[in-house]
């Protein structure tokens, strides 16, 4: 078996985590905020604890990965701390809605982009072979080389950095829009003293929360990047950071472009804001924007999670063939096996209900990671990072993560029922499978 190579800086991780981060979260997420919260400066505080809570996250991975720089990201985490099945469960997950899913509903989410510029594409069927030909294109080039489509991942991510940058800075400076639409709406953050206040609250960061998710990209591929302990932190902080900035700038140009009771409730609501800022013309090319970010989205999670998958089979947790890497770098069964599963994913899912279902399950393990930290804090375990703000940072994580999977239950039980199946049939595996497991070393160097 061909060992994974370190190769990937800076940059391309960090650009990693800012293409798995930014997808069509953020240019629909706003007008179901406005549906239920009204309130401008709440609506942009929803945004900041986002940022703040992806912020906390980020930093406890930075912890765990400097600790175990290995790829696999919380299969490895959650192995180490708690016990072989929970490491095996996460990375279940893993396969299917921590990767597989969010790639066929942000390739979805992409053909329903390129219908608005190109009319001829939009339609079920069409939007799904346009789907599913963009995951084949994208897997083709991750499965040849590790580095090249480190570069070309960095490419698309600047690209689509820049694109939104320029716009934030053109609806400011040269839209029609109206500062007015910030003004207080009824009573403001002081909604937030309510109990209906607080449930809405809630609500709305579910979503916030599914935009931001991601953060945690450059994790699953800590055993491919050049000195991890340096590099991985600073990786997802800077990523995870730049995010924040760009969320909070684009919502205050949605804001200032209109009104919130004219966007609750518009899923498409930064091609509404486009063209109230520039006009009906210009709904095209945000199309075209939209589509360019979710590629990236794309392209991301086809290079990160095969790593997984690769990091398990080395254990013997899945077949021994998908810890196979090429000359170049590249797992390439765990790729094609990704490619498989997401174009299945894309020909049965729907949009809406693959978003729903990813948001609650990678809750779920995303909370059980971030404990982890205390676990090897009492175990005395060292790290190259600490998290700032410990024990604060991991707590406040832990918390509002269970709050949102309790909202999640009590709001949507037939897709808490799906994780719940789907939890067993990993349970079953696992059991038909553990017997053959082995611990692969934890490197303790760079």
């Amino acid at each position: 078996m061909t060992p994974p190579r370190r190769q990937l800086g800076l940059g391309i991780a960090a650009a990693i985590v800012v293409a798995n981060m930014i997808g069509t979260g953020i240019f629909t997420s706003t007008g179901f905020q406005a549906a239920s919260l009204h309130d401008p400066a709440t609506m942009l505080f929803t945004w900041f604890v986002g940022g703040v809570l992806a912020l906390c996250g980020a930093a406890c991975y930075a912890e765990l990965g400097s600790m175990m720089p290995r790829a696999g990201g919380e299969y490895v985490y959650l192995r180490e701390a708690y016990h072989p099945a929970v490491g095996f469960m996460s990375g279940w997950v893993s396969l299917t809605a921590g990767f597989s899913a969010p790639i066929a509903a942000a390739a979805l989410a992409f053909s329903k982009y390129s219908g608005k510029v190109i009319p001829a594409l939009d339609g079920k069927w069409e939007g799904k072979l346009v789907a599913a030909g963009l995951i084949v294109a994208i897997s083709s080039l991750h499965a040849f080389d590790t580095k090249l489509g480190g570069r070309v991942q960095t490419a698309f991510t600047i690209g689509k950095a820049s694109l939104i940058a320029v716009f934030i800075l053109a609806g400011l400076l040269v839209g029609d829009g109206d500062w007015s639409n910030l003004g207080t709406v009824g009573d403001g953050l002081a909604q937030l003293k309510t109990w209906d206040g607080l449930e809405a609250f809630a609500t709305s960061m579910m979503w916030v929360s599914l935009a931001y998710s991601g953060w945690n990209a450059a994790a699953y591929i800590a055993g491919e990047i050049e000195h991890p302990q340096r590099t991985l932190p600073r990786a997802l902080l800077l990523g995870t950071g730049l995010v924040m900035v760009l969320y909070l700038l684009l919502n205050v140009v949605f804001l200032y472009s209109t009104p919130p009771g004219q966007m609750a409730g518009v899923e498409e609501v930064g091609d509404l804001a486009a063209r109230n800022l520039f006009g009906e013309s210009f709904g095209r090319v945000l199309s075209t924007l939209v589509a360019l970010a979710l590629v990236s989205s794309v392209s991301a999670m086809l290079m990160a999670g095969p790593r997984v998958y690769a990091a398990m089979a080395a254990d013997r947790a899945l077949p021994r063939i998908l810890a196979t890497y090429n000359e170049r770098g590249v797992p390439q069964v765990a790729v094609v096996t990704q490619t498989v599963l997401a174009i299945a994913f894309v020909f049965i899912g729907d949009l809406d209900k693959l978003v729903q279902f990813v948001g609650f399950t990678l809750s779920i393990f995303a909370a059980l990671t971030v404990s982890a930290v205390f676990v090897f804090r009492l175990r005395k375990r060292t790290s190259p990072y600490r998290t700032w703000g410990y024990p604060v940072t991991p707590a406040v994580f832990i918390a509002l993560s269970l709050w949102f999977v309790y909202l999640r239950v009590k709001g949507a039980p037939k897709e808490s029922a799906i994780v719940g199946v789907m939890l067993v049939v990993g349970a079953v595996i696992y059991a038909l499978t553990s017997k053959g497991m082995q611990h692969t070393k934890i490197e303790e160097d760079e």
